[in-house]
C-alpha cells in the first residue's frame, strides 16, 4: 500500500531520504540528522521556532562524529541548479570556522563520495 502523502514529497526530500538511508546503512554508529527548519508553516509555527530558538539557515544534515580532521560534517542539499541562501552560506562558513566540514551539494553522487571520505579520515 503506498503512502498517501508521498505524492508531497518535492526532488529534495527524496534526495535527503536516500542520503540518510545511505548513511544509516553504510554508518549504523553513525550519529547525524536532518535538521528540520525547512517548509511552509502557520504563523504560530513561525513565531515558536522563533521563540524556540530556531535560526534560519542551518544545514540540512548534521554528522555529529569527529574525525582527525573535523568536529562533525554538515551537508545542505540542493537540487538542480539551486544555489545556498546568504544565511546558508554563513552558515556554512561558521560551520568551517568552528573546525567544522560543511559544504553543500546537488549531486547524490558527490554527497556519498563525502560522506564516504569523512567516515575514511577517522
Amino acid at each position: 500500500m503506498t503512502n498517501p502523502f508521498k505524492k508531497y514529497l518535492g526532488k529534495e526530500d527524496k534526495l535527503q531520504s536516500n542520503v540518510m538511508r545511505y548513511i544509516a546503512f553504510t554508518y549504523p554508529y553513525a550519529v547525524f540528522s536532518h535538521i528540520s527548519n525547512e517548509g511552509k508553516r502557520s504563523p504560530f509555527e513561525r513565531y515558536k521556532m522563533k521563540y524556540l530558538g530556531a535560526k534560519p539557515g542551518i544545514p540540512d544534515i548534521m554528522i555529529f562524529n569527529p574525525n582527525k580532521k573535523y568536529n562533525g560534517l554538515a551537508i545542505e542539499l540542493k537540487v538542480g541548479y539551486n544555489k545556498p541562501t546568504e544565511s546558508q552560506k554563513k552558515w556554512i562558513d561558521d560551520l568551517n570556522k568552528l573546525n567544522w566540514k560543511a559544504t553543500w551539494s546537488n549531486d547524490f553522487d558527490q554527497i556519498i563520495n563525502l560522506i564516504d571520505s569523512y567516515f575514511k579520515d577517522e
